[in-house]
């Protein structure tokens, strides 16, 4: 059962990206492995851009919403249960998915653990027996980046932007200090912003830390197209 999933996963998310990632590389100027990245970041942030609108619309109206939430956890506040039926009829009345924004995240888990797999096994020239008749065999890939950076190695400076660009971008979503919000301790939405506006980003770093660094610039790339995102998004609404 498990080699069925994993012969699955690797032919709907491992060798898609692969293949994706060696015919940029073929055709791009130079061959510049960081760049072929940086490009493929791109048209992954196109696919899932419905996705991400959905999420950040739900994200500030969850926001909007939290007066009223508030009332009610005051209101209800012996009663957990009415309170909790209350606050979900509002999120049905508001039209509010408050995981929709974790939704974003688990369709986006499959797509990084299949981009660890590119870069920490796809540089070995055994690898490319995955590619596709059509993709042509570069033989091997250089995975120098910009003639400076070896994306084959985990690389601090890169950890480091990635972290700070996931940093700004979820502070880009928070609530305005001016906008009342529940009570803390009860409101489990407003604490897991919080911790992933401050704790994810340092983990993040943490993480990549130990990872090759083309990993780290998929995450600086994918966090600055979504900033770009969330700017016009947000400025629309």
């Amino acid at each position: 059962m498990f080699e069925i999933l994993v012969n699955i996963f690797n032919a709907l998310l491992y060798k898609p990206l692969f293949n994706s990632l060696v015919f940029l590389y073929n055709y791009l100027p130079g061959h510049d492995f960081g760049i072929s990245i940086i490009l493929l970041t791109f048209i992954i942030r196109i696919i899932i851009y419905p996705l991400s609108v959905k999420a950040i619309n739900s994200q500030k109206s969850l926001q909007k919403v939290q007066p009223k939430i508030q009332e009610i956890q005051k209101k209800y506040k012996d009663d957990k249960e009415k309170q909790a039926k209350e606050i979900l009829e509002i999120y049905k009345t508001e039209k509010v998915n408050p995981f929709s924004g974790i939704f974003l995240a688990i369709i986006q888990l499959p797509i990084l653990i299949a981009l660890y797999k590119v870069f920490w096994q796809g540089l070995d020239p055994k690898e490319l027996v995955n590619l596709y008749n059509f993709v042509l065999n570069p033989g091997q890939i250089n995975a120098i980046f910009l003639g400076i950076i070896d994306l084959s190695k985990a690389n601090i400076a890169i950890a480091i932007l990635a972290g700070i660009v996931q940093f700004y971008q979820t502070k880009m979503l928070m609530p305005p200090k001016n906008q009342p919000v529940a009570n803390k301790s009860s409101d489990f939405s407003q604490m897991m912003q919080m911790q992933m506006t401050y704790f994810f980003p340092i983990l993040t770093v943490i993480i990549l830390l130990g990872l090759p660094s083309a990993l780290g610039l998929y995450w600086t790339a994918s966090g600055i197209f979504s900033i770009i995102q969330q700017y016009f998004i947000l400025r629309q609404k």
